[in-house]
């Protein structure tokens, strides 16, 4: 199951988000993890350093729910950045680490050129181009990757799983 959806309302929040994580990218509180290739695929910045990451974990999070029939009150939202400069791109890996129900991603900034989605292996691989405010949604253990970024600009989006309160 891989859905998408184009959130134009969400689009008023991006240079928001984009400035925020420039401005806090390099903070010692941080946490960084997943070293591949040179660098940290992912950047954890606490939320209330950012405002404009609210009202899109609100939405992911009602998406999700419709998705897997649940109460968002039940679901709890985890993000990440993924910061890609020219020339990085992201390794194969899933998900499927701890209660995760569904993945998302959440483009902020998507330069032309800086790298499509892939989801899944070989025959069965979907490949998604991204743009800005598109949401993906997909299984925590389903194979993704991120294609190499040709562009001289650096692409940013959100990486999300979507969790059960215990």
């Amino acid at each position: 199951m891989i859905s998408k959806y184009a959130r134009d309302e969400l689009k008023k929040y991006n240079t928001g988000i984009l400035s925020g994580f420039q401005k806090h990218k390099d903070d010692v509180d941080n946490k960084l993890s997943h070293h591949f290739e040179g660098r940290y695929e992912n950047i954890y910045i606490n939320q209330t350093k950012i405002p404009g990451l609210t009202p899109v974990l609100d939405i992911v999070t009602r998406l999700a729910s419709e998705i897997l029939g649940l109460s968002s009150n039940n679901l709890q939202p985890g993000y990440w950045f993924n910061y890609m400069l020219t020339g990085q791109r992201t390794l194969p890996h899933n998900h499927d680490e701890d209660n995760e129900l569904l993945s998302c991603v959440y483009y902020v900034s998507v330069p032309d050129q800086s790298g499509a989605l892939f989801l899944g292996e070989g025959n069965s691989q979907e490949i998604i181009k991204p743009e800005a405010s598109l949401m993906v949604f997909f299984p925590p253990d389903l194979v993704h990757s991120v294609g190499t970024n040709k562009s001289n600009l650096p692409r940013l989006s959100i990486g999300i799983n979507i969790g059960e309160f215990i």
